[in-house]
């Protein structure tokens, strides 16, 4: 290489310097940025800015303070785009939409389908969301109005509205010169849905099937006339499990009279499934909605319940050790392992209960195979708890030098395990058969119920076994 040759740059070196080796923004860029807005300094900003992806530039915003996030899209400017509205996480949204002017939100809104607007519009406090309405297109106003009508987390909240729909007699040749003649449609899909007088939806073509067809052949001739048809009020987490079942790319949503309303694609589902798991997630720990960026106060209220909810469960369990204090007394052994009994049990418990919270969401435990999934369960904790009562049990016999010792911590460990599986299972199953959301409350009752038993179990047991009196 001659010394006039410049060595190619794949990636701009500047983009490069403000990215980690896990390809997270490192911090000396983000102070970088932060130190230009204080400064005042909007040229300085947009240029650190530029170079970066809008996702990038949605974590840049997340990582700054909730003070300094208004001020920061505003120095962005135009960097500030709707690309960037749609990644960023929805509380910090909150703090940028109040920051913007309610023209700048509706312009930027205008900009996406018809699912991010609302998604961004649907969070908004009543007076920001009219005053942004106000400003939008008559025919985007009309549009997201009519979203927000549907139930939240429903089909018709995700679904977009730009979608192409042909009628039946079209031909393949018809059909291609009608999508190059009309610049309006919109340019982003992977099938054509096929309807009748009524718009309603009777096939799909594939984009494939139409390129690969003779131009004279008629659409009804190529089209697939087995479709999954969403109903506009359905819940999204089982919108998401149909997805999931039948492999679907994308899928029409159709309204009480079956007209096509809008679509719903694949990479709507994937953001369905991670907020749906994570939830899940969160409400199984009783952790509310887990966001570091959540206000302090809402984070406050929705872990402090539960946390009162468990005071409750362990005074019962304090309890139940209460009318045992002379057994106690009298072998202090007896201390020193039952908590051993009630955390084996707790974690065996919690075990069974995420499985089964899985399964009731993913459609996997049903009526018809819920005995058959309880009876596997307790199969499963027989033979948990027989292990683990064979190792604690020769510990212990081991450590204190009392075998009788030995066999009563064994049972307990084995009953309080097997009684963790039943109740890790039948607890969701029961709310779920009730209507509950069995992620929400099922953990209380099981601890509840693996603390408390496990402590009377293994006391009952010493004393009658007459280890202690």
């Amino acid at each position: 290489m001659t010394s006039e040759q410049a060595e190619p740059v794949t990636i701009d070196e500047e983009v490069m310097e403000t990215l980690d080796e896990d390809n997270i923004l490192n911090r000396d860029f983000v102070a970088r940025v932060l130190e230009a807005v204080q400064d005042g300094d909007t040229d300085e900003v947009k240029r650190l800015v530029e170079p970066l992806h809008e996702a990038d530039i949605a974590d840049l915003l997340e990582q700054t303070s909730s003070e300094r996030r208004g001020p920061l899209a505003v120095a962005m400017g135009d960097l500030m785009s709707a690309e960037v509205l749609a990644e960023i996480n929805d509380w910090v949204r909150d703090d940028i939409i109040d920051a913007l002017p309610a023209a700048q939100v509706a312009d930027l809104a205008g900009q996406l389908d018809t699912d991010d607007a609302v998604a961004i519009i649907e969070d908004m406090e009543e007076e920001d969301q009219q005053a942004v309405l106000a400003e939008l297109d008559p025919e985007d106003r009309a549009v997201i109005e009519a979203a927000l009508s549907y139930p939240d987390e429903s089909a018709g909240r995700i679904m977009q509205r730009e979608l192409v729909a042909v009628p039946e007699h079209m031909t393949v040749g018809q059909l291609i010169d009608y999508l190059r003649d009309h610049q309006d449609l919109t340019t982003e899909f992977w099938e054509v849905f096929v309807v009748d007088p009524q718009h309603k939806p009777v096939g799909t073509c594939k984009l494939s099937w139409i390129m690969r067809s003779q131009r004279k052949v008629p659409v009804s001739a190529i089209m697939a006339h087995e479709q999954t048809l969403i109903p506009v009020d359905m819940d999204q987490e089982e919108v998401a499990l149909r997805f999931q079942k039948y492999a679907l790319i994308s899928a029409a949503v159709v309204d009480q009279s079956g007209r096509l309303v809008g679509v719903i694609t694949a990479d709507d589902i994937v953001h369905i499934i991670q907020e749906e798991a994570d939830e899940d997630f969160l409400q199984l720990s009783g952790a509310g909605e887990g966001d570091i960026n959540e206000p302090i106060a809402d984070s406050y209220k929705a872990r402090v319940r539960w946390l009162i909810a468990n005071l409750g469960t362990a005074m019962v369990a304090s309890f139940i050790i209460a009318q045992f204090g002379a057994a106690i007394e009298t072998m202090v052994a007896l201390a020193i392992l039952m908590p051993i009994v009630a955390s084996i049990g707790g974690n065996a418990g919690t075990q069974t209960l995420a499985v089964t919270v899985r399964a009731l969401a993913t459609n996997q435990l049903t009526q018809s195979n819920t005995m058959r999934s309880i009876w596997r369960e307790i199969r499963v904790a027989l033979l948990i708890g027989a292990t683990i009562a064979i190792i604690a049990g020769i510990g212990a016999g081991l450590i204190f030098g009392n075998w009788l010792l030995a066999g009563v911590i064994a049972a307990a460990i084995l009953c309080n395990i097997s009684l963790a599986g039943l109740s890790g299972v039948a607890i969701p199953v029961i709310l779920d058969r009730l209507d509950q959301d069995p992620a929400v409350s099922s953990s209380i009752f099981v601890t509840m119920i693996t603390d408390s038993m496990g402590f009377l179990i293994f006391l009952g047991l010493a004393v009658f076994s007459g280890l202690a009196g």
